[in-house]
C-alpha cells in the first residue's frame, strides 16, 4: 500500500512569535494533520516543542527525535529543524531568550552526559506543571509591526516566567533520539526506515533500495554514527510503535509486527527506551492526557 503524499508547508510563522526583553517567553499552537511535513528552519531564540495528542517527528542534522504527549523536545538557537506528523497532532511551542536557568540545570546535574546538555536538542520529561505552564501562556501572535501586549498579558506572562523557568532546569533529559548520518546513501536508507521499518525484513533489501551493499552499510553505520545497523533498527522500530500505539493498534499486535517474539520482551525494550511501558503511552496518546 503506497504511503499518503505529505502535505508540505513553510515555518509555522516563528516571527510573529519572536521573543523579546519585554516578552522573553512566548507560545504559540497550531493542530497539525497527519502526513504535514514542516520545512527545514531556524530562528535566533530556543524552543520548547511538545503535542498534547498525537505524534511529531522533529528532525535536525544530526538526529531525529519521535515525541509522544509526555515528553519535549528542547532545540537551541540557531538549530535548523524540521517537523514530520505522524499523527494528527495539537503542537505547542514555547520560544524563550533568557538562559539563565541552565546555570541552575548545570549545578544540579554536575555528572550530567554532554550529549545531554543545552547546547545539544534534548527530549525533556514534561512534568503536569510545566505542560500547565505553557497551556496557560497568551498564543496570539503579533500583527505585523507590532508586539504590544494588553498590559494583564505581559503582567501574568511576568509571573509564569520564573515558575516556568524552574520546571524547565528540573526537567530531566533522556537519551532518546535516532542519530542520522552525512552520507546521503546511508541517510536515505534511515529516513525510508523511519517511514516504514517493515517493509524490508532484510538488510539487504534496504541496502539494494539506496544503491549500497550490506557490507557498506554495516560499514558506515559503525563509521558515521557509531553503532551498528541492528541498534539503529532497534530504535527505529520502538520510535514507529508510537504511532501505531496513536493509532490504538493492540499491543500483541505491534509486537508481532514489529519482530519482536513476545509481548513482553517488547514491553521491556519499550519501558527501557521511553522511561515508560507502552500501555502508559498508549493512554497518553488515546485520550490526550497525562498519565
Amino acid at each position: 500500500m503506497a504511503l499518503p503524499r505529505p502535505l508540505r508547508v513553510g515555518p509555522l510563522t516563528p516571527h510573529l512569535f519572536r521573543p523579546t526583553r519585554q516578552r522573553p517567553l512566548r507560545a504559540k499552537r497550531h493542530v497539525l494533520h497527519a502526513t504535514t511535513e514542516v520545512e527545514a528552519h531556524s530562528h535566533a531564540w530556543w524552543q520548547v516543542s511538545f503535542s498534547s495528542n498525537g505524534i511529531a517527528r522533529m528532525t535536525v542534522d544530526d538526529a531525529s527525535y519521535t515525541i509522544p504527549p509526555s515528553r519535549a523536545l528542547w532545540v537551541p538557537p540557531n538549530v535548523r529543524h524540521s517537523i514530520t506528523v505522524i499523527e494528527e497532532a495539537d503542537l505547542h511551542t514555547l520560544y524563550g531568550i533568557d538562559t539563565a536557568f541552565m546555570q541552575a540545570d548545570h549545578l544540579a546535574r554536575p555528572t550530567a552526559s554532554p550529549a545531554l546538555g543545552w547546547d545539544n536538542c534534548r527530549v525533556l520529561e514534561l512534568s503536569d506543571l510545566l505542560r500547565l505552564l505553557i497551556l496557560d501562556l497568551d498564543t496570539t501572535p503579533d500583527t505585523e509591526g507590532c508586539s504590544t501586549p494588553m498590559a494583564s498579558v505581559l503582567r501574568r506572562e511576568q509571573l509564569i516566567a520564573p515558575l516556568l523557568y524552574d520546571e524547565l532546569a528540573r526537567a530531566s533529559a533522556l537519551p532518546v533520539g535516532l542519530p542520522l548520518p552525512r552520507d546521503r546513501r546511508l541517510r536515505a536508507l534511515c529516513m525510508a526506515l523511519q517511514a516504514d521499518v517493515t517493509r524490508h525484513d532484510s538488510l539487504e533489501g534496504w541496502a539494494a533500495e539506496v544503491g549500497a551493499s550490506p557490507r557498506t552499510v554495516l560499514r558506515l553505520f559503525r563509521q558515521e554514527l557509531g553503532i551498528t545497523y541492528s541498534q539503529w533498527r532497534q530504535q527505529a522500530v520502538l520510535a514507529q510503535a508510537l504511532a501505531r500505539l496513536a493509532k490504538g493498534q493492540a499491543l500483541a499486535r505491534i509486537a508481532d509486527d514489529l519482530g519482536y517474539d513476545s509481548p513482553s520482551a517488547f514491553s521491556a525494550m519499550f519501558r527501557k527506551t521511553y522511561g515508560a511501558p507502552p500501555s502508559v503511552l498508549a493512554r497518553e496518546l488515546l485520550t490526550g492526557l497525562p498519565a
